[in-house]
C-alpha cells in the first residue's frame, strides 16, 4: 500500500478496506487494537450523534484479533474505511498510516480520537468548527471551561497538571492544559509542512503525539484547546494500553526528547 505515498514518507505496510466514498472535507481517524465492546459502543455513539454526515469515519487498526471490528457493524455505523497495519510499530505507526492515507485522499484536516470510549465523541463538531476557522492544531482539554473530567485516577491528573502539561507548554511556547490526550485535530498545511515531517519511522510508540503537540506553535501555527469530557469507568480496570511501569517510563523518555527538540527534522 505504501507505493501511493511520496518516496520520503515512511508509512507502515497496511491493508485498506473501503465501505463508502469520500464524502466530507475532514476525516475522523480512530486508532484501535483489541478494544472489544468499547469500540462497538463508541461507533454506536458516533452514529447516534450523526457524525457520519459531518465527517468521514476511518479506523486505523493496529492488528486487532478480538473480532471487535466485524465488517457488518462498521458498515452499519457509517465507517468509510478500515486501515489495518501489517508493518512494524505501535500507536505512532498507526497514526502515520492514518494521517498519510487521509492526506493522500485529499482531506483538508484530520481529527483523531482514541478508540477506547473515554472521550466525548459529541465534541467532534467543535473540532470541525476550529479547523474551519483556521486553527491548525486543536487539542482536547477536560480542564478548560466547558470541559469535564470524570473518575480520572488522581495520580494521572497530578502527572498531567504538574509535569506533562507544563513541560510541553514550555517547549511549545504556548500554554496547554491537557497534553496527553489523543483527541485532537490537525490542518492539512500543518501536517504537510516540511519543517514537521510526521512520516518518519522514528515515530513508533507515543512519540508522534508528543511531537505534534509542540511543533505547531513552535512554527507559528494557530492552536486552540477544545472543551471535551474524558470519562473513566467508576469501577474496574482503566482502559489504557500504557503499562504502569514500562509505559510510564517510555512516556517520560518521549517527553524529555520532545522538549529537547530531538524529533525535529
Amino acid at each position: 500500500m505504501s507505493a501511493r505515498f511520496p518516496d520520503t514518507w515512511e508509512v507502515p505496510a497496511f491493508a485498506e478496506e473501503r465501505f463508502g466514498p469520500k464524502n466530507a472535507r475532514y476525516a475522523l481517524i480512530i486508532p484501535v487494537i483489541n478494544e472489544g465492546e468499547r469500540i462497538r459502543r463508541q461507533l454506536r455513539r458516533i452514529s447516534e450523534a450523526g457524525l457520519p454526515e459531518q465527517v468521514d469515519i476511518v479506523l486505523a487498526d493496529g492488528g486487532s484479533t478480538d473480532g471487535s471490528l466485524e465488517r457488518g457493524l462498521l458498515k452499519a455505523a457509517g465507517v468509510t474505511a478500515l486501515l489495518t497495519k501489517t508493518g512494524a510499530g505501535r500507536l505512532s505507526a498507526q497514526l502515520r498510516m492514518g494521517y498519510a492515507w487521509g492526506l493522500i485522499e485529499g482531506y483538508e484536516g484530520l481529527i483523531t480520537i482514541d478508540g477506547n470510549g473515554k472521550d466525548s465523541v459529541e465534541s467532534v463538531p467543535l473540532f470541525l468548527e476550529a479547523l474551519d476557522a483556521g486553527v491548525d492544531y486543536a487539542q482536547a482539554s477536560r480542564f478548560v471551561p466547558g470541559g469535564k473530567s470524570v473518575n480520572a485516577p488522581l495520580l494521572r491528573l497530578l502527572a498531567i497538571r504538574l509535569l506533562h502539561a507544563p513541560l510541553v507548554s514550555l517547549s511549545a511556547r504556548h500554554w496547554f492544559t491537557d497534553t496527553t490526550q489523543g483527541f485532537r485535530g490537525y490542518s492539512r498545511r500543518y501536517l504537510l509542512d516540511e519543517r514537521v515531517r510526521p512520516f518518519r519511522a522514528c515515530f513508533r510508540g507515543y512519540e508522534l503525539l508528543a511531537y505534534l503537540s509542540v511543533r505547531a506553535t513552535q512554527l507559528g501555527y494557530a492552536a486552540r484547546e477544545i472543551p471535551t469530557t474524558r470519562r473513566y469507568p467508576a469501577q474496574g480496570a482503566v482502559p489504557t494500553k500504557i503499562s504502569p511501569i514500562r509505559g510510564t517510563v517510555d512516556l517520560l523518555r518521549v517527553l524529555v526528547k520532545t522538549c529537547l527538540g530531538q524529533y525535529h527534522p
